[in-house]
């Protein structure tokens, strides 16, 4: 168990991960916020699993719930540097099914509704799985610990 701890808290990266993953995780609670709590002119989980449910992802609800989560906890663990290599992988995920059943059809660009945000956020959380969460964070803490 302590080996496991030590793989998933490790960190190769300095000051850059942190430099990182500190303002994508305050954007991605931001965006899982609105899905889950209705904040920033979001539409909660009824409106969000609705709307999940009429372009086929079903239940609506769960998948809102689902997506919801990972972005608003996946971004809390991204701000405060726990766990972040598998919040990381959660988030990639997440962004991944985002860019394949809503956005890939729209092209690239985000003003015709396009994937170049999620790809965007993709590529950060794949990054972070492989550096970790950088020299000032929870997980640095723990790996040195252990």
């Amino acid at each position: 168990m302590k080996a496991l701890i030590q793989k998933i808290t490790n960190t190769t990266s300095g000051i850059a991960s942190t430099i990182l993953r500190i303002p994508v995780g305050l954007i991605l609670m931001a965006h899982g916020a609105q899905k889950l709590f209705g904040a920033f002119g979001g539409y909660g989980l009824e409106g969000t699993g609705q709307w999940m449910a009429s372009i086929g992802l079903e239940p609506g609800y769960l998948m809102a719930l689902l997506a919801g989560s990972a972005e608003f906890f996946g971004g809390l663990a991204l701000v405060i540097g726990l766990l972040v290599r598998p919040a990381s992988a959660v988030i990639a995920f997440t962004m991944l099914m985002a860019i394949v059943t809503v956005h890939l059809a729209n092209g690239l660009f985000m003003a015709s509704n396009g994937y170049e945000y999620a790809l965007t956020l993709l590529v950060v959380t794949v990054s972070l799985v492989f550096s970790g969460a950088g020299s000032f964070s929870i997980d640095k803490a723990i790996a040195n610990k252990n």
